[in-house]
């Protein structure tokens, strides 16, 4: 699973997703390295237990078997409170694994949502470049536009001076 998690953060295109992810796999490790450590420690000390109760049992092999009872009770109970501890550290690893398997899965989610509002950016650009285009091409149009509308109406203009002098002024 933190190999899963690892891969997934290394295709994440931006730079602090990725750190935060890599951090976050980083942190697992830690948490099940130190578990892993806790569940050697923990059978560690239960071999040592039960080695030091059986020499124990050995060296005073001529007490009475009350001793041998309670010394059997002890190391039940001893070991009843290991295998719980250890049962604690397992579902522990559990929760972790499930917690571990709950961010893959929420990751995966948003990459997924990221990618679909990147293809949606992708479309929208290619829109409002041809809306660029347009605009411009309107624009330039409309400065035409602009420039005909003056020059017809210099044209009428001059051509309404023009019959004026005739009419008016015949002799210049």
């Amino acid at each position: 699973r933190p190999k899963e998690l690892e891969q997934l953060a290394k295709e994440q295109d931006k730079e602090s997703e990725k750190q935060a992810l890599l951090r976050e796999v980083e942190n697992h490790k830690k948490q099940m390295l130190s578990n892993q450590a806790a569940w050697r420690k923990a059978n560690l000390a239960c071999k040592l237990a039960i080695d030091n109760s059986e020499k124990d049992q050995l060296l005073q092999g001529r007490d009475s078997l009350r001793q041998r009872k309670t010394t059997k009770e002890s190391l039940a109970e001893s070991a009843s409170n290991i295998t719980e501890s250890l049962m604690g550290i397992s579902r522990m690893m559990s929760q972790q694994v499930q917690q571990s398997e709950e961010t893959v899965q929420t990751l995966a989610n948003s990459s997924r949502t990221i990618l679909e509002a990147n293809e949606e950016f992708k479309s929208m650009s290619g829109t409002i470049q041809l809306g660029r285009k347009l605009i411009t091409k309107y624009n330039r149009r409309e400065l035409t536009d602009k420039l005909l509308i003056f020059l017809a109406l210099a044209l009428f203009l001059a051509t309404v001076l023009y019959i004026l002098k005739k009419r008016l002024f015949p002799f210049l």
